[in-house]
């Protein structure tokens, strides 16, 4: 069976779309070998700034001869019926057969597919590969129509078995497949043919090209890690950082270069960031004072000199860069010292969204509700307010301004040089974080406040304007900053009303004109006090008022009362997208979808930490042989009862009485319920889940025993009420804990 081998030469692709093309041209290729009818053994696409490249094994020859019946119209079906049958299988009248058939004689078409070459087949496949490749941005050169990322050079396509090595016979606008390509830019441009796979790959590393791009990541990381140890220094690991340089280089040379004395001052995360946005060098940190000492820069060829002219001309464009940085970071300590007040004036002219304010309003916010977030938090209220007031204001520095990856990191810098309390610079670092499910969760009081309150405010603020994420598209990051509320509440074991604490930050962005056109500003912002002093549940305030201004029938009351009802939904609408959020979360750390679902159909479910207890109780017990079997017991009382409620149009759910237990299971029955109720009820005013769980599991036993030995459907009407009555405390005592009817099985 051949073997395949493409190449597509081309001038260079930008590393960060290597990724994604070697994935596209694997897959692309492929599924078109397969969809032909061809089958292969193992597929690897590779890539080097100037080369895709994809080898395929044990490729079928040729696909197989193919013969399909298809059956037709009857023999004395009208003419026309016969004609389109004739032209969806492309013969003729003679070619067709009559066979007898349920309904009588009928057409039925024998359709040959000859079997095709391998070549013929991987030819077409290739050419529409590259015709439509899906790269992020394309280009046209020359006067042809191809698009590819950059001028395609060359086509390498072989097909390799024993006898030899096969061009597939190839021609895309111009450039005709070969069996030749070249190595290095520099070290090695000779052209040379190959014969396969095993060949290319051996000639191309003569050449000075590594063509497995993870080989040329292990080993840049190798000789630098190596290059730094010599010196006792150790290099920042940045996996992202790693993968881009590997995707620059044919041929990685890793060469360590010295920071100027002068720059050594500045924080590590400036010159960190510095050094790998603008030139892709690895920061070297001593481990010794945590401060980066040197770089590390990867060349893409071998020099006479070692490297030292690369170095020195490397060391120039270094310097200016640091320069600008030293320069920010002297003009931002000086404003910082000052007390930030130039940058804060200043985020009162950026606007955060034109329905949201500027960035000093959505500052003002956060800092309010920070402060209402610090006692459920165990922070102090006034360093909570404190930090978040100062937390963005690293927004308006030059630092930032150049790296806005930076932001927060910098702000713990200026706040510590502006005199505030540790915990308030640690906010400022800290209160953008937890950037995705991976990331840190902050554990600090303060900073746990301020990352919530800067959280909640962008979710309720765009959901109250109605800017909500919709299919894939998320342009505020709202399901992100869900997440990160999620795992900042759960993580440091946070008990808070949700639901009524989003309705209550949610009116802060009623827009009180809606509702009464006549008023001007103070008189709507005194209404939206009254609102939120009146009562503590705003929407329900809102509904009620609803109701009182529609009944007077005029038409800007009608509008007011519709903006009111809809205002007044979006706290349910928002702790529903929390619970979503939640339920990936869960599923995500191993809990069972079923099991999320019967918690979160239980009272209290906004209460997230205590939501994620009983889950994870429910699923230790159902986990169990006790515990799924007390599931299916369950579900055969709930059902039976549901069946006779249904039957007899009554609701079984009082007067189950012990002294009409006839069976000594039934009475036993009756025991076990008291002791669970007894237990269960203490247990869960405790929020001690896991034992109400075990309480509930205990039941088990019982129930099974109950069902075998009694039939609870009895001849005896008050029997039969009395055991459905019983049957009906199962479903409550088990019903206190979690909705069994929604665990699957």
């Amino acid at each position: 069976m051949p073997d395949l081998l493409i190449e597509l030469f081309s001038e260079e692709i930008p590393a960060r779309m290597q990724a994604g093309a070697r994935e596209a041209l694997r897959q692309r290729v492929t599924d078109g070998l397969v969809e032909a009818g061809l089958t292969y053994g193992h597929a690897r696409a590779y890539s080097t700034p100037r080369r895709l490249v994809l080898a395929v094994e044990g490729l079928s020859p040729r696909s197989p001869d193919l013969k399909e019946e298809r059956k037709g119209p009857r023999v004395d079906a009208p003419e026309k019926a016969l004609e389109g049958f004739l032209r969806s299988t492309g013969l003729t009248k003679d070619r067709l057969e009559a066979r007898d058939d349920k309904k009588g004689r009928v057409w039925v078409a024998v359709i040959e597919k000859p079997g095709r070459e391998a070549a013929a087949i991987v030819a077409e496949v290739l050419e529409a590969t590259i015709r439509n490749f899906p790269w992020p941005k394309s280009m046209r050169w020359g006067a042809g129509s191809l698009r590819w990322v950059r001028p395609l050079h060359s086509i390498l396509c072989l097909l390799t078995t024993e006898a030899g090595a096969e061009v597939v016979p190839l021609d895309i606008d111009g450039i005709r497949a070969g069996d030749t390509t070249r190595g290095h830019r520099f070290m090695a441009p000779e052209p040379f043919r190959v014969m396969g796979f095993e060949d290319y790959a051996v000639r191309l590393k003569r050449a000075r090209v590594m063509l497995d791009q993870d080989e040329r990541a292990d080993q840049i990381w190798h000789d630098a890690t190596n290059a730094a140890f010599a010196q006792g220094l150790e290099v920042v690991e940045d996996k992202g950082l790693l993968t881009e340089v590997a995707g620059l280089v044919e041929w990685p040379v890793v060469l360590m270069g010295a920071i100027g004395e002068a720059f050594l001052d500045l924080p590590p995360e400036v010159l960190q960031t510095s050094m790998k946005e603008h030139q892709k060098f690895f920061s070297v940190r001593d481990p010794k004072t945590g401060r980066i000492v040197r770089f590390v820069t990867v060349a893409n060829r071998e020099t006479a000199d070692n490297g030292e002219t690369i170095l020195k001309g490397n060391g120039k464009v270094l310097s200016a860069r640091l320069s600008d940085a030293a320069f920010f970071w002297g003009n931002d300590l000086a404003v910082a010292k000052a007390g930030m007040e130039d940058w804060r004036e200043a985020l009162t002219h950026v606007t955060f969204h034109s329905a949201l304010g500027s960035q000093a309003d959505r500052i003002a916010r956060i800092a309010a509700l920070a402060r209402e977030i610090a006692p459920k938090v165990g922070a102090d209220p006034d360093l909570a307010e404190q930090a978040a007031k100062v937390a963005k204001l690293d927004l308006a520095s030059q630092m930032v301004y150049e790296f806005p990856e930076l932001q927060g990191l910098m702000g713990r810098y200026y706040a510590a040089a502006a005199g505030l309390p540790t915990e308030v610079a640690e906010a400022c670092a800290l209160h953008y974080k937890p950037l995705g499910p991976s990331d840190e969760v902050p554990t600090a009081p303060v900073s746990v406040a301020v990352a919530l309150a800067d959280k909640i405010d962008t979710l309720t603020g765009f959901w109250a304007i109605d800017e909500k994420p919709t299919g894939s598209k998320d342009p505020f990051a709202l399901r992100r900053a869900a997440l990160g509320v999620i795992r900042l509440i759960v993580s440091n074991g946070v008990c808070l009303q949700l639901e009524g604490f989003l309705d209550w930050r949610l009116s802060h962005f009623m827009d009180m004109t809606k509702v009464f056109p006549s008023y001007g500003a103070e008189e709507a912002a005194a209404a939206l006090r009254k609102f939120q002093t009146d009562k503590p549940w705003v929407s329900q305030h809102l509904s009620e008022l609803a109701d009182e201004i529609e009944g007077q029938n005029k038409e800007h009351d009608r509008i007011g009362a519709d903006y009111l009802r809809d205002f007044g939904g979006k706290s349910s609408d928002l702790l529903s997208f929390f619970h979503d959020r939640l339920k990936v979360h869960l599923r995500a750390e191993g809990i069972r979808h079923d099991v999320i679902d019967a918690c979160l159909a239980m009272p209290g479910n906004d209460d997230l930490t205590l939501l994620v207890r009983r889950a994870e109780a429910l699923q230790a017990v159902i986990g169990t042989e006790d515990g799924e079997n007390l599931v299916q017991g369950f579900k055969r009382a709930n059902n039976i009862l549901s069946q006779a409620e249904e039957k007899d149009g009554v609701e079984y759910s009082f007067g189950a009485d012990r002294k009409f237990a006839d069976d000594p299971a039934e009475a036993a029955l009756f025991d076990a319920l008291d002791a669970a109720e007894a237990a269960i009820g203490p247990a869960m005013e405790a929020e001690d889940f896991a034992k109400a769980m075990a309480a509930m599991a205990a039941l088990r036993a019982p129930i099974d025993a109950f069902f075998e030995a009694v039939q609870v459907n009895s001849d005896n009407e008050i029997i039969r009420r009395n055991r459905l009555n019983l049957l009906h405390r199962i479903r409550a005592t088990c019903g206190s804990v979690a909705d069994l009817t929604r665990i699957d099985g």
